[in-house]
């Protein structure tokens, strides 16, 4: 009888041992269909997975392939060795775990242990908060499926507590679903979903496929599509969503029925308020089988097969190039082909590769950038007929938006054939891939505009012959120079002297100007300007204290090229005015190139910070004290319009510029870009200046008075009843813009609607928000002849005077401008030229 070796007997308990585990987890992977309620799983068996993985490799695995892993729950066998599974599943790369249905194949070996080999996650329950090893699956007593972390942290929920559910089974369809005694659904998860339409589901109105981040990350990345009445639409997600494809179905419908698309028979079927069993509106077919239909990372719309062989079902109607991120930021495509401008070069990031600027370009004014001028080069967004920043404008206006404001990085003009001189501009934002394929599309063409440092200009494209010549003109310059520098000296120390003078002159002989600070007192009392407050296009606010204790907000304006007199000249404004509702002005410094205004600390911020935030930290207002500050801001801007010795109009009224003091008592600041008129003045000519989103209609024409600040003010109003910015895309899509969503519920007479909340507060004062709305309306009305002035709404909050409401709705224009509308690219104030506006509405 042969002796065995230590070695070899070990080696036979190791295998003993390993079958048994194998056994085991057999029990696991090739799980059961369906499940009662009062079960649990806990995701924890991988572990015992990677035990058997080291025992046995190479002779064994648990998973043949590099891809996701999943511990199986439940199982539902389509085919030999193929089927829909549920469980915990885990990309491989961390320690975190998405619950998830998938497909499966797996294969018995030859110790009859089952293990799988292949893997395609088809939805997700919380692919945006995964959990951890030792996260619970539970299927509580009640019929509701949770899923917590391993901190006992609840992550997803169906929401069916006492709904009668009763079981969970994988259906044959790839469909999870939750029953009750009879066998009737109560919850699937083909109403909910993600990125996949398997055979047989729809896809809903109502509903998105949102994509994954990246082919390795699961979480919700930025394309998205949904499908409405009128059409299938896609889009990329920015402050403003792109949009890169739609496919619009015309004509009326008789059914009410939802709109829908369907993945069936390796196609998909697009219903627009048709019902079954009539016939599609639209047909998308490419392969004649499938396994399911993905929407992926980069935006395409693929059909996969059983080869796993991927085909792009909008391949008709899309170019490689027509895509959003083929190339990246920035980035030129052609035929396919990646390249950058001139000034550019490939980006290194590879979470977000395109092309970045080799000299980056400085926010210094327009002089310190220039616009590198791309003929023939095109922008997918061009599919959304709303997506221009401004429509029927000139191309030189174009450019001026873009060189005006600090966040655009490129702007594109697209015109029609018939008309050179005329076109759209628009500003996207990020800007994505352009398209530079040398070919004409449809019956206009575009020119694009990329933003770069005038340094590159004078770097790029240099000879050694030109370096020669600069180096020797240079030489005879500095000669030239250097012959006149001490003249040139003398010349303007004694003009220096002659203007300080003048200017000191001129400042004595005012009258009721603010207390003077020298900028040593001001550095001293905000700490070197070491307590920032706030900072924008107006500037920057710091925190002081002065000698005497009392706290100031010491203001430095951005105000580049404005003279010693302009800037007192608008001091002494700011300084004749005294009211409880405006912010007191009380000094200022002019001491060489400093220009600082120092106004009375306001301990409670900007409004904004008050009816904007969704900090729990942070106290709700209540109607009582919202109202307050509605009629402190009428009563500051009635004392500006009516009550001054000339008429000021303040042109930037918005939340950021109401300030609250230690009572909650609104008072109007900043008045950088106040305009003043004289009593017998009916109107001021000025460029653009203001906020978009609180720009009255009739900055078209230029043509402005006070009552700009009362459409402002109606914008304002609404927002402080709302407790919501009037742009804000993280509502539906019907509630993005609340100026649309107030006409059409306005029209409805159900302006109720609008006001979300149904607490006490809100209860017991809804006829007085009404009535105020009500005012806002009369504030908003397009004809600015039609607005009440600014004492008539003091007289409506004060309940003397009722608001003008018997008006037709027709005069209403809360979109008069795609600037205006949509959400702009200035998040700043902003000067733009009077061209800018022209064209018609």
């Amino acid at each position: 009888m042969a002796r065995w070796s230590f070695k070899e007997a070990l080696r036979l308990v190791f295998l003993v041992i390993v079958v048994l585990q194998i056994n085991f987890l057999s029990t696991e992977v090739v799980a059961q269909e369906t499940a009662k309620i009062s079960t649990s799983w806990r995701n924890n068996n991988h572990s015992v997975a990677n035990v058997t993985r080291a025992l046995l490799y190479p002779y064994y695995t648990f998973n043949d392939s590099s891809g996701p892993f999943m511990q199986i729950i439940l199982l539902k066998e389509i085919r030999p060795r193929v089927g829909y599974a549920c469980g915990f599943v885990s990309n491989g790369t961390d320690d975190s775990f998405v619950f998830s249905i998938g497909i499966v194949h797996y294969r018995t070996d030859f110790v009859g242990v089952h293990y799988w080999s292949d893997l395609d996650v088809v939805w997700f329950a919380n692919r945006n908060k995964p959990i951890r090893e030792n996260g619970t699956l539970q299927f509580l007593p009640d019929g509701n499926l949770i899923l917590k972390d391993a901190d006992g942290t609840l992550v997803w929920s169906t929401s069916t507590s006492n709904k009668g559910v009763v079981g969970m089974k994988v259906m044959e369809t790839g469909n999870l679903v939750l029953h009750d005694g009879n066998n009737q659904t109560v919850w699937q998860s083909f109403d909910h979903p993600t990125d996949t339409l398997l055979p047989g589901q729809k896809l809903v109105d109502g509903q998105t496929l949102v994509a994954r981040l990246s082919e390795t990350s699961w979480n919700e990345g930025n394309y998205y599509l949904l499908v409405n009445h009128q059409g299938l639409f896609a889009f990329y997600k920015s402050n403003s969503p792109q949009m890169y494809f739609n496919f619009f179905i015309r004509g009326e419908r008789e059914s009410i029925e939802t709109s829908y698309v369907k993945a069936v028979n390796g196609t998909l079927a697009l219903y627009i308020s048709s019902a079954e069993p009539n016939e599609p509106d639209a047909v998308f077919s490419k392969p004649s089988s499938m396994k399911y239909i993905r929407y992926d990372y980069d935006g395409h719309f693929r059909v996969y097969n059983e080869e796993n062989r991927p085909v792009d079902l909008l391949a008709d109607f899309l170019s490689e190039c027509d895509y959003p991120t083929v190339c990246g930021s920035l980035a030129l495509c052609s035929g396919g082909q990646c390249s950058c401008p001139s000034g550019f070069e490939r980006s290194d990031n590879q979470n977000n590769s395109g092309c970045v600027e080799i000299n980056p370009t400085k926010c210094d004014g327009p002089r310190s950038h220039g616009l590198l001028h791309l003929t023939d080069v095109y922008y997918f967004n061009y599919v959304d007929s709303d997506a221009a920043v401004l429509k029927a404008t000139d191309i030189e206006s174009c450019r001026w938006l873009c060189l005006r404001n600090c966040s655009c990085k490129a702007v594109l003009f697209q015109h029609f054939f018939s008309n050179f001189s005329r076109g759209n501009c628009f500003l996207p934002s990020p800007v994505l891939s352009l398209i530079s394929d040398g070919k004409q599309r449809n019956d206009f063409e575009s020119s694009a505009f990329i933003k770069i440092s005038n340094d590159m200009s004078n770097t790029s494209g240099s000879s050694a012959s030109s370096k020669r010549k600069g180096i020797i003109a240079g030489l005879t310059a500095g000669i030239f120079c250097l012959s006149v520098v001490i003249l040139g000296i003398c010349i303007v120390r004694r003009k220096k002297q002659s203007t300080e003078e003048d200017v000191e002159t001129y400042w004595e002989q005012l009258s009721g100007m603010p207390v003077r600070f020298s900028f040593q007192e001001l550095q001293d009392a905000t700490g070197n300007f070491s307590k920032l407050l706030g900072e924008g296009g107006f500037g920057s606010v710091f925190e002081g204290v002065l000698k005497n204790e009392e706290k100031i907000a010491v203001k430095q304006p951005n105000s580049l090229g404005q003279g010693k007199k302009e800037f007192l000249a608008e001091v002494q404004t700011i300084g004749s005015i005294h009211h409880i509702n405006l912010v007191r002005l009380i000094g200022f410094c002019v001491e060489n190139h400093h220009r600082l205004l120092v106004y009375e600390f306001m301990n409670n911020g900007s409004l904004d910070k008050w009816i904007f935030s969704k900090d729990s930290v942070q106290p709700t207002l209540d109607w009582l004290i919202r109202r307050n500050i509605i009629h402190d801001i009428a009563k500051g801007l009635a004392y500006l319009h009516e009550e001054c010795r000339q008429k000021i109009v303040h042109l930037d009224i918005k939340p950021q510029n109401i300030l609250l003091d230690e009572n909650l008592c609104a008072k109007v600041s900043d008045f950088g870009l106040s305009k003043s008129i004289d009593k017998d003045q009916n109107q001021i000519v000025t460029t653009l200046r203001g906020t978009p989103g609180y720009l009255a209609p009739e900055w078209l024409s230029s043509f402005i008075t006070e009552k700009a600040d009362v459409y402002s003010f109606g914008v304002v109003v609404m927002e402080i009843i709302c407790l919501r910015k009037n742009f804000d895309m993280s509502e539906s899509e019907d509630r993005v813009h609340l100026l649309d969503l107030f006409r059409r519920k306005d029209e409805e007479d159900r302006l109720i609607d609008i006001i979300e909340s149904n607490d006490e507060d809100t209860r017991l004062n809804i006829s007085d928000m009404i009535r105020t709305m009500k005012l806002a309306l009369w504030c908003l009305r397009s004809d600015f002849t039609q607005r009440p002035s600014m004492s008539a709404a003091v007289k409506v909050m004060e309940g003397t005077l009722d608001p003008e409401i018997n008006l037709e709705h027709q005069t209403l224009d809360f979109n008069p401008l795609a600037a205006i509308r949509r959400k702009s690219e200035f998040e700043t104030t902003v000067s733009v030229p009077p061209s800018v506006l022209s064209g018609p509405r």
